[in-house]
């Protein structure tokens, strides 16, 4: 285990604790020495990270500090990379473009040896036939979601067949093929899914749907068996 690693070990064994903690119980857990976990807490300390306490009293992590880019490990440094490639391969161009800025700033804070294992991760995303809608309908789309918007689209069924729906979209699905809305239907009174290459058109509407997208989320994973992430 790198020291990044096990000082990224060492703060979350710290929120696990809600009361001060022995130094032996820490470095127990973590599987170091007494006085190597004295001088990790003295690092995080010099870091900004409020750790009260000191030796044979115990010590708590008070809230506010969020550990930066450079304790990630190797392999979230590659879970990054493989995330990002995916996205700036399969989304719209503007999440394509934002996942290519994160890992840039995320790179620019790494330690030597984390940039250089980023520059040279080996995983890679492989071609595949996307078939989804233009750049536009699908930001709208995520703008409708974050905004708990309502929709009206234009949509045409596997038949060709078009009808006019408002919707209530809280989800949005990126597979290898399509990408699927998941919304109430206003038409049909229940959950249903509307493939982004079959909305012939869209309007963000102004008026906000009456629930919550995170309760319309919990009730359509209970009823389609979907555990939450």
């Amino acid at each position: 285990m790198s020291r990044a690693e096990r000082l990224l070990e060492l703060m979350q064994c710290l929120r696990r604790h809600r009361y001060p903690v022995s130094g032996a119980i820490l470095a127990s857990e973590l599987g170091i020495s007494v006085r190597t976990l004295y001088r990790d807490i003295a690092a995080l300390q010099a870091q900004g990270a409020r750790i009260d306490g000191e030796p044979g009293v115990g010590y708590v992590l008070r809230p506010g500090f969020m550990l930066p880019p450079l304790m990630f490990s190797e392999d979230e440094i590659e879970a990054l990379v493989l995330g990002s490639r995916w996205v700036a391969d399969r989304a719209d161009d503007p999440l394509g473009w934002a996942a290519r800025n994160a890992l840039a700033k995320i790179a620019a804070v790494l330690p030597t040896e984390l940039r250089n294992a980023l520059d040279a991760s080996a995983l890679f995303v492989g071609p595949g036939e996307v078939i989804a809608a233009g750049d536009q309908a699908l930001v709208s789309i995520r703008h409708a979601i974050r905004s708990e918007s309502k929709l009206h689209i234009r949509y045409r069924d596997l038949q060709g067949r078009a009808s006019d729906r408002v919707i209530w979209p809280f989800a949005l699905g990126f597979f290898d093929q399509v990408r699927i809305v998941a919304a109430w239907c206003e038409r049909r009174q229940g959950y249903r899914h509307f493939r982004t290459d079959r909305i012939a058109d869209l309007t963000v509407l102004d008026s906000r749907y009456p629930r919550r997208r995170q309760a319309l989320l919990k009730e359509w994973r209970e009823i389609e068996g979907i555990a939450a992430p």
